[in-house]
């Protein structure tokens, strides 16, 4: 939870009525909002507002700093398990070699055997942006000399002075 979660507490809480429930799940009923906040007040706890747009409004009375704690954790842990994925960028021209374009391609295939995606860029100079076809072309090569270790993932894209291809490794 972030710092500025509207979350209303104690006396904050403005309502003629509300529905209580206890820490242990069990209910006390609609009552006033200063009875709720007496019981928490002699547990130890907070009266924590939980549903504002229930006819009565629902509040529980809980540790407020321990729940918000666990929420903060179940985050991260949340945020651990995610997977977060690598993009490696080449750069190639229209007017580029054969053999720069197999050593580029290498360099691809190691990229793609730690499983990092490759994102081709085919960059057009002057009368080349008109015409793609030719950075159509270079790609072309080298998804045919990517195909036995990785899927070309979007089709050729034409952004700007630029054609792009995205390749993932094959699973």
């Amino acid at each position: 939870m972030s710092k500025n979660d509207n979350i209303v507490l104690n006396e904050d809480i403005n309502f003629p009525e509300i529905r209580c429930i206890g820490d242990d799940g069990g209910q006390y009923g609609v009552i006033s909002p200063k009875e709720a906040l007496e019981i928490a007040e002699s547990k130890g706890l907070d009266l924590v507002l939980i549903a504002p747009d229930a006819k009565p409004p629902v509040c529980k009375i809980m540790d407020y700093g321990k729940f918000r704690y666990q929420q903060e954790k179940k985050q991260k842990e949340a945020k651990k398990k995610q997977k977060q994925i690598e993009i490696k960028e080449i750069k190639l021209s229209v007017k580029i070699a054969s053999n720069d374009i197999n050593y580029k391609v290498k360099h691809a295939k190691e990229f793609l055997s730690e499983n990092k995606h490759v994102r081709f860029r085919v960059f057009l100079r002057g009368r080349e942006v008109g015409e793609p076809q030719a950075g159509f072309e270079i790609l072309n090569k080298v998804a045919s000399m990517l195909e036995d270790v990785a899927n070309v993932d979007k089709d050729f894209k034409v952004e700007g002075r630029y054609v792009n291809m995205l390749v993932t490794p094959k699973k």
